[in-house]
């Protein structure tokens, strides 16, 4: 049995119920791309809906993350990552959460307790010392040597406001040397394998903390860690989740994995993490925009690093190792078996276009090479073509000229500050990211669908939407240009039923049923078998998470600023609540 079944396995006997993993590009969570963490589809729920299958719930998450793509390369990080999660909403709280995830370390995965290490929350001018969890570690084997107090690694907040917590995280040591007698969290031969976070307090925008009447559990252990852990080896590439991935990429590249680590290691990740974007049923497409640009940069940056490893590129190298991937993943996620063809096809198509782009990028080298080569150039030949400055180094030495790497290292730091800067707005949010205009958006996507599917065609279904404070973005499947008179009729029609003061009701009902009486849902699949389904008078009823108004009329004015094209047969609305 391997760690994700031994995980679901262990929480199931202990009441808890299994919940599907949500997609990687998440539907109603504008603040980020991707979700990035096992607790973001269940936002609402830790808001207080109460969630179809009760209050204790446990997964494994698919979850990715772009915001270092910088430190891809070394022996821990990847840009996708399967989480293990359990929650309580309301139920249980820090004792059975700290007893069964000692429990399930020392019983179940058999470690040691002496190479066993936890960190608690010190305390601060507002919130006391955890001395709840401390103790429950001291009385189940945990010396006082191996509890560190900390106050900013062990204190949560999703946002700026919203519900947090004090949080307790489990420590392995991954080491051959003595374990030390005095837990250091600063010490890295400590790896961090488990958190669990006991949101208990609520912090309101003037920065006043109060105890929460419903208190929630949210744990955290990444899959790759712990096996890596579990296998004894101190390079997660090295574990059982990739070896047969680094094995392929040795094979087709004739190289053995020692002495070309970081370039084998970044083909494998960011091939799967290709994999999983685009076997979403979101349909994301490289592009210059969003998932699809992130899409993009992984698959390039794929190729370049074969292309340092000496892979022909024109070859089928990223078909083999994407079917490996697919090969290891599919039983768990069905997507993976359903668009095994359209990864491909992503895959082979970004690599041909990328191709085209370096071919260019050698002539732009010819034109510039008969002197030496500015920061500038050297990074125009990078972000435009594609050149990592290892090949512009390269080439210019076979030419025997010089190229500014100070200056190129500058305009990249720049770039990357502005990446950054850009990502952040992005990323930010979180528990508190559900306000009252995006929850007035969030239902006008379902007046807006209805309204489709009455004016241009009743096949039309959403494809995915964006909801930010300020606007929403709406993706439907559509052969065609809407012609102004269907944005007329269509805006025409929401406000109608805006003005008409439609009550929105919510019922509870097995997804089959739900499927029956007409309800719409953008992926049937990821839905428990208990869902949640949304109704506005007779022309609208859809699966969704929620949140809602309680009443049309609440919405104000609708208005359709731009329609445009998504990607082939997906139309794209941008409208805003006047």
């Amino acid at each position: 049995m391997n760690l994700k079944d031994l995980y679901i396995d262990f929480f199931v006997k202990n009441g808890h119920k299994q919940i599907p993993s949500a997609p990687v590009v998440p539907e109603n969570d504008p603040s980020v791309l991707f979700n990035t963490a096992g607790m973001q589809p269940l936002i609402p729920y830790l808001m207080g809906q109460p969630h179809p299958y009760g209050t204790r719930l446990c997964d494994y998450q698919k979850c990715i993350r772009t915001n270092d793509l910088d430190n891809i390369g070394d022996t821990y990080h990847h840009t996708f990552f399967e989480m293990l999660g359990n929650w309580s909403l309301g139920d249980y709280f820090k004792k059975e959460a700290i007893t069964w995830s000692f429990e399930f370390l020392t019983k179940v995965l058999k470690m040691p307790v002496e190479k066993l290490a936890v960190t608690v929350f010190a305390g601060n001018d507002i919130i006391p010392f955890d001395e709840e969890s401390h103790d429950l570690w001291l009385s189940l084997g945990i010396k006082e040597e191996r509890i560190a107090r900390t106050t900013e690694d062990n204190f949560w907040i999703a946002g700026e406001t919203g519900p947090c917590g004090p949080d307790t995280e489990m420590f392995y040591f991954r080491s051959d040397d003595p374990v030390p007698e005095k837990f250091d969290p600063e010490d890295n031969r400590w790896v961090e394998i488990w958190n669990d976070v006991f949101m208990q307090y609520y912090k309101d925008e003037n920065g006043n903390i109060s105890e929460l009447p419903k208190k929630n559990v949210d744990t955290g252990m990444g899959l790759e860690r712990v096996v890596a852990v579990l296998e004894g080896v101190k390079d997660n590439y090295a574990s059982s989740v990739w070896k047969d991935v680094i094995s392929e990429i040795e094979d087709i590249s004739h190289l053995k994995y020692e002495g070309n680590e970081p370039s084998m290691r970044i083909i494998a990740d960011h091939i799967r993490t290709s994999v999983f974007i685009s076997a979403d049923n979101s349909g994301i497409k490289p592009s210059n925009v969003g998932q699809g640009y992130i899409l993009r940069r992984l698959i390039r940056r794929a190729i370049r690093h074969a292309k340092k490893l000496g892979i022909d590129v024109n070859s089928d190298w990223e078909s083999r190792i994407a079917l490996k991937i697919m090969s290891k993943y599919e039983n768990y996620y069905s997507e993976i078996k359903e668009n095994k063809d359209v990864v491909l096809e992503v895959l082979k198509n970004e690599k041909i276009k990328f191709n085209r782009t370096l071919e260019k990028g050698l002539r732009e080298f010819e034109k510039v090479s008969s002197k030496d080569i500015d920061g500038t150039t050297a990074f125009h030949l990078f972000d435009t073509y594609g050149f990592p400055i290892e090949l512009t180094e390269e080439l210019a030495k076979e030419r025997g000229i010089n190229v500014d790497i100070e200056g190129f290292k500058e305009k990249f730091k720049a770039h990357q500050e502005l990446s950054r800067t850009a990502s952040q707005g992005q990323f930010k949010g979180g528990l508190g990211g559900h306000s009252e205009k995006e929850t007035r958006y969030h239902t006008a996507t379902h007046l807006l669908n209805a309204a489709l599917k009455q004016v241009v065609n009743k096949d039309v279904h959403q494809k995915g939407s964006n909801i930010t404070e300020e606007r929403m973005r709406f993706d439907f499947s559509c052969d065609h240009k809407l012609s102004d008179e269907e944005k007329q009729k269509t805006e025409d029609l929401v406000n109608k039923w805006i003005s008409e003061g439609h009550e929105v009701t919510v019922e509870e009902m097995k997804k089959e049923d739900a499927v029956k009486s007409g309800a719409e849902c953008m992926f049937i699949e990821k839905y428990p078998d208990i869902v949640t389904v949304y109704s506005i008078s007779d022309f609208s009823k859809e699966l969704c998470g929620g949140p809602h108004v309680k009443n049309t009329n609440e919405l104000g004015h609708f208005k359709i600023v731009k329609e445009e094209a998504s990607s082939a047969g997906v139309r794209r609305i941008k409208a805003i609540l006047e």
